[in-house]
């Protein structure tokens, strides 16, 4: 071998180096923190572990040859717990990015950490606009859903459907705040009234004075602001107390395929629900669906499925970067469209939201059912853009 083709070859194989290099510590590691014991067990837990494991699992288990290991734990629904779970995860365990992340009060005490570690986070249990707003990081991305597409789904159409005047029953803290403040905003703008508000802890059991302030309301329409096992013993005990006999109707602000199922259809049916997945829509979903429910034993609510997507797009993210470095992977994730089971057309706007079709659905009545989780009659499918908040309107310092 000549020296000129020497040098030329060394300099190609520079060039050429494999991609393994430019990916930190050798590996990739993806955590999935979330409430794996407490009310959000179901929307999210161990489930949206395995949807994590599911779009590793169609990598081939790597990215730009390296391993993939997904980790995780349970925050207890608790900031300071998740905020040192995060830490310790950044500091001495190597991970990458940290996802899922219910509860809005943990996203967004996560999330400011990652900014601070230069380290991505793809929130999809946390429901804030908070997160793609005000406290907007360039590190910090929102997929799956919020409280701005609630509203505008199960808000506007029952507003729409003559219910004027609300009450809110809501969980206290970020969350339910915001939930609530996004509905009231979408009930006023079409010419609706709040007549009031009543605060409750995350995880009672016993929502009878609430229910019965709202009940003395007037109200036409009691919407529950609040999420999992809570919305649950709200719709159980409304119906112990003759609400909706009463002819107030119930708002499931945040109810998913999950909570319908923890409910029953006899207690379930007829609710009007914006979810941003359904398991039966279409061919891509329903194909995801039954692989999930075949390794779970349920299927996927819009959560679950956001993670396996929002997973998906942090490795084809790194793949198209050729490297896990946050700032690539970041513009990447901006740059490349979202095509998958989860949102077959979605984008991601300058603030980190993940904009998608959103769905207004209402429960099947038992005997419609034709097949097992078949729950839902698809009302209406509400485009992305009018479903989120304008990123020029978000409050996001980084939308020029």
């Amino acid at each position: 071998m000549s020296k000129t083709y020497a040098a030329a070859a060394a300099a190609v194989a520079l060039i050429a180096a494999p991609a393994v290099a430019e990916i930190s510590d050798g590996k990739v590691k993806i955590g999935i923190l979330n409430d794996q014991s407490g009310v959000y067990a179901d929307f999210g837990g161990l489930g949206s572990v395995e949807a994590a494991k599911m779009a590793v699992e169609e990598f081939g288990g790597k990215v730009l040859d390296a391993p993939i290991e997904v980790v995780s734990a349970d925050h207890q629904n608790k900031a300071d717990i998740a905020s040192n779970i995060a830490r310790q995860w950044y500091d001495t365990e190597q991970v990458d990015s940290i996802m899922e992340l219910t509860s809005s009060s943990v996203g967004l005490a996560v999330q400011a950490l990652s900014a601070e570690k230069k380290r991505i986070t793809i929130n999809t249990g946390a429901a804030t606009t908070d997160l793609t707003g005000k406290a907007c990081t360039p590190y910090g991305f929102h997929w799956a859903y919020d409280t701005h597409a609630l509203a505008v789904g199960t808000g506007g159409a029952m507003v729409d459907h003559g219910g004027d005047s609300w009450y809110f029953l809501t969980a206290d803290y970020a969350f339910g705040y915001s939930l609530e403040d996004n509905t009231a905003a979408i009930v006023k703008e079409k010419g609706g009234t709040v007549t009031g508000s009543v605060r409750h802890p995350l995880g009672t059991t016993d929502f009878s004075s609430f229910l019965l302030q709202a009940q003395s309301s007037g109200a036409k329409v009691i919407g529950l602001a609040n999420a999992g096992l809570d919305t649950q013993n709200a719709i159980k005990q409304a119906a112990e107390f003759g609400i909706t006999q009463g002819g107030q109707q119930l708002a499931a602000l945040l109810l998913t395929i999950a909570e319908v199922h923890g409910l029953g259809l006899e207690a379930a049916q007829g609710l009007t629900l914006t979810e941003g997945f359904y398991w039966n829509r279409d061919d891509a979903s329903r194909e995801f669906g039954r692989k999930f429910m075949e390794r779970t034993g349920k299927m996927p609510n819009m959560n679950q499925a956001g993670v396996y997507s929002a997973v998906r797009s942090y490795l084809k993210a790194i793949e198209a970067a050729g490297s896990d470095d946050a700032d690539a992977v970041a513009a990447k994730l901006h740059e490349l469209p979202v095509s998958d089971a989860f949102a077959p057309e979605g984008k991601v706007a300058a603030n980190g939201r993940m904009i998608h079709d959103v769905y207004l659905m209402q429960v099947k009545k038992p005997d419609e059912v034709k097949e097992p989780w078949d729950y839902y009659t698809v009302l209406a499918t509400i485009p992305g853009d009018q479903a989120f908040l304008d990123p020029a309107k978000s409050g996001c310092p980084l939308v020029k």
